[in-house]
């Protein structure tokens, strides 16, 4: 079959974005120049196309990526042009020339399949067989996989930069600073709703004394943190097991964290993810819900993320209006003591993780494959303009179940008054 020339696709895309920050090389030589500096995707093969046609727009580019056929010089350029750029206008008559133009470079093959990366899951949404599916997608791409880039105590959330130089300081104390906010003391105990690898129960049962049992639903994150638990020397204070938030037996817990978590529940989730949280939480207790919020508001109270994080990074994340996270623990009973938002320590953390991930591609890839590689290269820095052009913060929530009775005096040398960062009483 010879050569497919793109040189009519090349003229539809001209006279279509006559503003173009950005220059487009394909596989026959032809380019699409840049109008002003920007980034160059190259279209290594007509097989990108392929992807482009069968689904046009975010997902078909993002499966042409994943599988090697878009090679981009400048990936923080593209995540950067989300942010500043937005294509004109196109009439039906201009899409359909554009889409002529794309079949006739594509040529008479037939159209690819999506990247083994992607996961299309079946069964109801938010259902406990699917959320398990879909959290074991994201986190179970390997333990090793995630040490390259995390700090050593594989904390895999917001770090605290305060006063930080490292990531390894900044993990400890934003940690630190959760254990101080619900006032942790020796002999409390703490539930740790998606605990990943354990890092903030071994915090609160090490520096504070407490008793933790962590939930996850990815067995291999339970495994590593029970491990790392014992390696501690915490291991009769932590128990890291796999169960889902619904279903919890346990109750009479001092203090609840749920960190990194509350963006997997889902917003027809919502009301109930604030009753378990309250029904596990004696009178009294402290609950720091941690979570990521979409900032613009929304008529349903969440934002559901596009076509490629749906297959790619977080199916069914939904990252909620911090109106209705606050509106689901309220509803549930809670007060709510504290907000703080946490957005520019997010997007420096991401920073970091980008660097590192960058520093070993070659073990990344060994470990992950390729594909799941360039999608954690794309996702790091999306994530991050996110937070730098604020359409996506991240809240530390503290609130209290109702006291049924007058509280007793706190016990002496808890260590929220050592604080150096203003935590509310």
């Amino acid at each position: 079959m010879p050569e497919a020339s793109s040189a009519s696709l090349r003229s539809a895309i001209e006279a279509a974005l006559p503003d173009r920050p950005f220059a487009l090389r394909f596989w026959d030589g032809g380019e699409v120049a840049s109008t002003s500096p920007g980034p160059t995707l190259t279209f290594t093969s007509p097989e990108a196309l392929g992807h482009v046609i069968r689904s046009p727009g975010e997902l078909g580019l993002g499966r042409a990526y994943v599988h090697g056929l878009i090679e981009v010089d400048d990936l923080d350029g593209v995540i950067a042009l989300l942010g500043r750029w937005q294509a004109p206008p196109l009439s039906a008559a201009t899409k359909a020339r554009i889409g002529s133009a794309a079949l006739r470079a594509y040529g008479l093959r037939r159209l690819p399949g999506p990247p083994a990366a992607e996961l299309q899951p079946g069964r109801k949404r938010h259902s406990r067989e699917r959320d398990a599916e879909v959290v074991r997608h994201h986190y179970d791409v390997s333990n090793d996989f995630f040490k390259l880039f995390l700090d050593e105590s594989m904390t895999y959330s917001c770090a605290l930069w305060e006063d930080a130089d490292t990531l390894e300081e900044a993990q400890r104390a934003k940690l630190d600073l959760i254990c101080r906010k619900v006032e942790l003391d020796s002999g409390m105990r703490m539930l740790d709703i998606g605990c990943g690898w354990g890092a903030l129960g071994i915090h609160a049962a090490r520096e504070y004394g407490a008793s933790v049992l962590g939930i996850t639903l990815s067995p291999p994150q339970a495994d590593e943190a029970n491990r790392r638990a014992r390696e501690a020397g915490v291991g009769e204070l932590c128990e890291f097991v796999v169960r889902d938030y619904r279903d919890l037996a346990d109750d009479g817990f001092d203090a609840v964290a749920s960190i990194g978590m509350v963006e997997h529940v889902g917003g027809s989730q919502a009301d109930e993810y604030g009753r378990q949280v309250a029904r596990v939480l004696r009178p009294g207790g402290k609950v720091l819900n941690h979570g990521i919020a979409w900032v613009p508001p929304t008529d349903q109270g969440f934002h559901i993320g596009g076509d490629f994080s749906e297959r790619y990074v977080f199916p069914d994340g939904e990252v909620q209006n911090l109106s209705r996270m606050l509106l689901s623990l309220e509803r549930a009973g809670l007060e709510t003591l504290h907000v703080e938002n946490l957005h520019n320590d997010y997007a420096e953390t991401l920073r970091h993780w980008t660097a590192r991930l960058e520093q070993n591609l070659e073990e990344a890839t060994r470990i992950a494959g390729e594909e799941r590689v360039r999608v954690w290269r794309l996702y790091l820095r999306a994530a991050r303009n996110g937070f730098e052009t604020g359409q996506t913060a991240v809240y530390q929530m503290l609130c209290s179940a109702p006291l049924t009775e007058p509280p007793s005096p706190a016990p002496t040398g808890r260590r929220h008054g050592e604080a150096r960062r203003r935590v509310p009483a």
